[in-house]
């Protein structure tokens, strides 16, 4: 796979121009409303036929559609008369580069992504149609569960209409991409997972992460995750800090507990640590990661995106685990799909 995409030329679609935009802006994590009129303008683009949209430019009506803003409605035009929006070449000159290290090319997929069913901020599709154009061969859908509330979590219910979802959209993108059917399930205080284990056992990945009473003392924590890992339904430890080092929802330390023996735990259980990619989390430290390696623990390197563009940021934790020595072998998304499927169903 690969963080980055190759800039846009003319000509370009007016979807394509909003779209692009859209990934760029996700990629420097700029606010959710100024991603939104982006991709708000993209559903309209969307509903519209070329000729309707051809006719709208002409006519300097675009912004007469609920959705379009004066930013937008340029972009638009300067794409339907065959040119690069000025606004996309100067975020396409600006924005940087992912620096795609050894180990980033070697990533088959993520096992770490949100969309708008839960927190996320863009639909399924999109978050597809955007991994398979960074080169993913997989990835699995890890929508939040039912308690966490602030962040949307699916029910039952919801996870069950997800799941007729996924199989939808594989019937549209198959054989040249697979969307796996995951939840990131919330640890329960008492290490119980936060979804019944019939609903778990219909799901091809299961994420599980620690989202409430992070300052809880060691000892409870340690336990709290340990029984976690024993579930034999999870598969991967999600950001098992919970730290926040920078970001607009500030800092946080990271939670006490008993790590050589939760890391044991999961070289036991065959249970991967996430490193987790996002910049505000870097989530496990450096000498966390050493010390899972140490006890021969898998990894699983992953962006835990909220949004299209985000998807770019497992190129950080790439970095991280070339630069601390995690054998690629040890990394569970560089395998082949099969690979992983039959690890991930082993459990």
């Amino acid at each position: 796979m690969r963080s980055s995409l190759p800039p846009l030329t003319a000509p370009m679609t007016a979807e394509a121009a909003l779209r692009r935009i859209a990934f760029l802006l996700e990629r420097q994590m700029e606010s959710t409303y100024r991603v939104e009129a982006f991709r708000s303008a993209l559903k309209v683009v969307l509903g519209l036929s070329d000729h309707e949209l051809s006719q709208r430019v002409d006519a300097g009506t675009l912004r007469e559609l609920d959705g379009i803003g004066a930013r937008t409605a340029e972009v638009i035009a300067e794409a339907v008369d065959g040119s690069v929006p000025t606004y996309l070449a100067d975020l396409q000159t600006d924005s940087g580069e992912l620096t795609d290290s050894t180990y980033t090319a070697h990533l088959r997929g993520d096992l770490h992504l949100h969309s708008n069913w839960s927190d996320g901020g863009a639909p399924i599709q999109e978050m597809v149609m955007t991994a398979i154009d960074l080169e993913h061969e997989y990835a699995v859908l890890t929508d939040h569960s039912p308690r966490l509330r602030i962040a949307n979590g699916l029910s039952a219910a919801r996870l069950m209409q997800q799941l007729t979802l996924i199989d939808q959209i594989n019937g549209v993108v198959a054989p040249h991409f697979r969307l796996l059917k995951g939840i990131e399930v919330d640890i329960l205080d008492d290490g119980a997972l936060d979804q019944t284990p019939a609903m778990l056992a219909k799901l091809d990945l299961v994420v599980a992460s620690v989202h409430s009473k992070l300052r809880m003392d060691s000892r409870p924590m340690t336990r709290r995750m340990i029984a976690a890992v024993q579930n034999p339904r999870v598969n991967v430890l999600g950001h098992c800090t919970g730290r926040l080092v920078q970001g607009g929802r500030g800092t946080r330390p990271q939670s006490s507990f008993d790590a050589a023996e939760v890391f044991a735990a999961c070289a036991e259980h065959d249970v991967a640590v996430e490193i987790n990619s996002r910049l505000e989390r870097q989530d496990p430290p450096d000498e966390l990661i050493s010390m899972a390696l140490d006890a021969g623990c898998l990894f699983s390197i992953d962006s835990d995106a909220h949004a299209p563009g985000q998807l770019a940021f497992k190129a950080y934790g790439a970095q991280r685990a070339e630069d601390l020595g995690v054998p690629l072998e040890r990394i569970v998304n560089t395998w082949p799909l099969q690979k992983l499927q039959q690890w991930a169903s082993s459990a």
